[in-house]
Formats: C-alpha cells, structure tokens, sequence
C-alpha cells in the first residue's frame, strides 16, 4: 500500500480485480489494486472490516477481542501506518511477564526492542481508516459461494454471492480473484468451484489453531488497578496464553477490565464447549493466575475458529497470473499483523506484474 506524493499514472489496460476478504490482508491488497488505477471490487462475509484486528464493546469500555497488539519490522508497513498516525497508538505494556503455570514470573522482564502498537481507541479502527476509500466497492455481510468462468466471456471469471437475506447474486467480468480470508475458507471456495486443485495441495499443509477469548471487567475497581502490577503476560497455564489489562491501553476507557486467550491446545480440546462452559473454566484460571477473585459484572467470550496459525505456507501468497487466482493472508508468513499486510501486499504487487 505504498504512498507517493504524486499521483500514479493510470494503466493503459485497466483490470477489474475481485478480492474477497477484508481483513488487514484485503485491505492492502485492495488499496494497493486501487491505488494503481485498477477497478476493485471487495467481498466480505462479516457485517465489518478488519477480521481478527476485532474490537468488543461493552457498557464498562471497549475490548479488543482479536489481535492484541502489533510490530512494525517492515518498513513498507511503517510507511502505510504513517499516512493515518490517528489510527494507531503506542502500547506502554511495561514489558511483558512470562508467567509459570501458578502465574509467577518465570522469565526476567525485559522491554521488547520492539515498540507494541494499537489500533486508537480500538483494535479495527486501524483496518475501518485504511477501508474508507474502498467505501464504493466494499460490499458487506456477502459471503461469496462460488468462483466461476463469466457466463458472457470465459477468459475471465464471475463470483456468485449471498447476501444477509440469502439472496444470491452473480458478479461478473473479473479479470483476477484474489481470496484474502484464512487458509480452510479459502480451500472449501477452491474446493465448491472446482478450480485450482493445486492451491488446493498447498492449502492443506497450513495449519491454524481456534482460540477462545474471554473479556472480563470489574467496575467496582474503579480505576485502581486489581491483582499483578503487570500489565501484559505470556503464560504457560494450560488453559491461557494470554492475559492483557485493557484498560492500559492507549485511548482506552480507565475501567479495570482484562482479555483472556486461551492456549491453542486447550481452545481446539473445548472448541465445541458453550460459552457458560468456557466462561467458567477461563474464569477459574484467571483467578489463579492473577490472584483476581473478585466477580466481574461483565463476561464475554468469543471463539476464533481460525487464529494462531501454527503451519505457515512458507511464502508470502500464490499467484496463478495464467487463470488470475491468488490467495493472501496472514497465514501465509505466521500470525502476526505486519504478515497479514505484507501478504496483502505482495500478492497486489505479483498481480500488478501479471
């Protein structure tokens, strides 16, 4: 999603490009499309943008319910992040802790060399700003069911849609179909459009752990901090990986309030588990990581059905330019944000290429 002071010069051939997805991955991929003067169109099975960079409301404040934080190692991804510095704010976390099973420290504290960010006052606003010029071409709430030849021209392809109603729709006259959404969605599109058995191979050495997110807050703290000094955690307790004060957080609403992630082997063990199941066994190991035991006037799980990737591709997308298919994601390079922007990236800049 490079930026220039000066405006690109259109293509002389316009494409028409449909990407499908719009996590950080579409986006970049998208805008990256758009900013070359091609035609996009955006497809996105969630009613909102952003994917796992995800924020929760709740009437005690925000939670981000996702992605807890990001780096910055590239410098492409800095770059981008500078054309909207609102969006973003630094994450004094005090260093993280790494917790033993009983929840003390077992790891010195160390600052990491890398500054931690967040998206400004929640996670998704950072993907919300980098969708505004997608508004025309951003459709919402549209899961898309099939890949298919144009009935009209078959050197090209047309996506047959559902909408929020079920109503099903056909787009056609595309010249590439990028799929930006995780590696199991994009195998069963591959699969129910009997296209690119290849990728298909591909797809099946990724492999992605569910995660379980509980969100807890405790008004009656008021703003006095509860339990560890620490603000942030990494914790080898069976049942959580992660622990993180969200009311630390820049722009963040003062009251006391904590996300919980669940280990990837615990999430897949209890993925079938209902939320007052899941509540009530993260809420256990809560209290006997942080000393908390107070009871928290608001609970709130979500599962990711599809979040640590544990099995990366290898590589930074697939890029067919013979049939215009290609595939992006995180889970292409591993879980971090930075991946989920440089896979976008890279496969806008390999179609761009033809």
């Amino acid at each position: 999603m490079p930026s220039s002071s000066r405006a690109p010069k259109p293509p002389s051939h316009p494409r028409r490009y449909a990407v499908i997805g719009a996590g950080l991955a579409g986006i970049a991929c998208a805008r990256t499309l758009a900013q070359a003067g091609h035609e996009v169109r955006v497809l996105e099975q969630a009613s909102q943008v952003g994917g796992r960079m995800a924020g929760a409301t709740s009437p005690f404040g925000s939670f981000d319910s996702g992605a807890q934080y990001f780096t910055v190692r590239d410098d492409r991804f800095r770059r981008a992040l500078e054309t909207t510095p609102a969006a973003v704010r630094p994450w004094n976390t005090n260093a993280v802790r790494v917790l033993d099973p009983l929840g003390r420290i077992a790891e010195a504290a160390e600052p990491s060399p890398q500054t931690r960010w967040v998206g400004a006052p929640v996670m998704d606003a950072l993907p919300r700003e980098w969708a505004r010029p997608l508004a025309d071409a951003l459709s919402l709430d549209t899961f898309a069911e099939r890949i298919e030849p144009d009935a009209l021209d078959t050197r090209r392809w047309q996506v047959r849609t559902a909408g929020p109603q079920g109503a099903v729709h056909v787009e056609p006259g595309f010249d590439a179909v990028l799929l930006a959404i995780p590696a199991p969605h994009a195998a069963a599109l591959l699969e129910r459009s009997r296209v690119a058995p290849v990728f298909a191979q591909k797809l099946a050495q990724v492999d992605i752990a569910p995660c379980w997110t509980l969100m807890l807050a405790f008004p009656q703290a008021g703003t006095t901090p509860l339990g560890p000094q620490w603000n942030a955690a990494l914790s080898s307790h069976h049942r959580v990986a992660w622990l993180a004060r969200e009311s630390t957080k820049p722009g963040r609403e003062p009251v006391e309030r904590w996300t919980v992630q669940a280990s990837p082997a615990w999430s897949a063990e209890h993925f079938g588990d209902d939320e007052a199941r899941v509540t009530a066994k993260l809420l256990k190991a809560f209290a006997e990581i942080t000393g908390i035991r107070a009871q928290p006037a608001h609970t709130q799980a979500r599962r990711w059905r599809h979040a640590k990737t544990l099995t990366p591709l290898g590589r930074s997308h697939l890029w067919d330019s013979q049939v215009g298919l290609g595939l992006c994601g995180d889970w292409c390079l591993g879980h971090r944000v930075e991946h989920a922007f440089a896979s976008g990236l890279e496969l806008a800049l390999a179609a761009l290429e033809g």
